[in-house]
């Protein structure tokens, strides 16, 4: 079965949220969503050694990244762009580079943060930067989603997205626009798998 890779960082579960809906808009498209996070940095920007996370997925691997058939990564925003683990991880995929492993899987992104013009969209198109250089196929939110609309918090064509007050949690456009990406990146990695007419079965 066709498989989309989730990769993300959260702190305060935001994120993670988010990333679980993405997962169900995936899995609603008839794919297998991998949920995967990343570990903490320290303040030399090292990697904390920790075999696995207390909670929730495993850490993510380079061998999860080339398996994947594609890949959708969340991270909340640290001053208009991604959280630093996110960043470390992704610096850490040259060999995947050097390979074209990535290249010509569809991606897309999303974001969180605590106030409405907090750099949600310079965090999305900065995430996407490196999957521009592994040549990935970028997808985003059209506006033919009703929901994007509609929303009065999160969304954007660039990604799905979160604002957090308080004891809120995601709104339902927010819900709706999450598992819209899902989908949609679901939806192109089964075409593109598919064999085409006449070819061989795969395997």
């Amino acid at each position: 079965m066709t498989e989309v890779l989730i990769v993300y960082y959260s702190r305060k579960g935001s994120t993670a949220e988010l990333a679980r809906q993405v997962a169900r808009g995936v899995e609603a498209a008839g794919a297998t969503a991998t949920l995967r996070t990343v570990p903490p940095v320290s303040a030399g920007n090292e990697a904390v050694p920790k075999a696995l996370p207390e909670s929730g997925p495993p850490y993510a691997t380079l061998d999860d990244l080339g398996r994947a058939d594609a890949l959708i990564l969340g991270s909340p925003t640290r001053f208009g762009n991604m959280a630093a683990p996110l960043k470390y991880f992704l610096d850490g995929t040259s060999s995947l580079w050097l390979s074209g492993a990535l290249a010509g899987k569809p991606a897309a992104v999303f974001t969180s943060t605590q106030t409405m013009h907090g750099g949600q969209e310079s965090t999305l198109l900065s995430m996407q930067l490196p999957l521009l250089h592994h040549g990935m196929l970028l997808m985003g939110i059209p506006y033919t989603e009703r929901a994007l609309n509609e929303t009065r918090s999160g969304g954007s064509p660039y990604g799905a997205s979160h604002v957090e007050v308080v004891g809120t949690g995601l709104s339902a456009d927010e819900i709706t626009l999450a598992q819209s990406l899902g989908r949609r990146v679901a939806a192109l990695a089964i075409r593109l798998a598919a064999p085409a007419p006449g070819s061989a079965p795969r395997g």
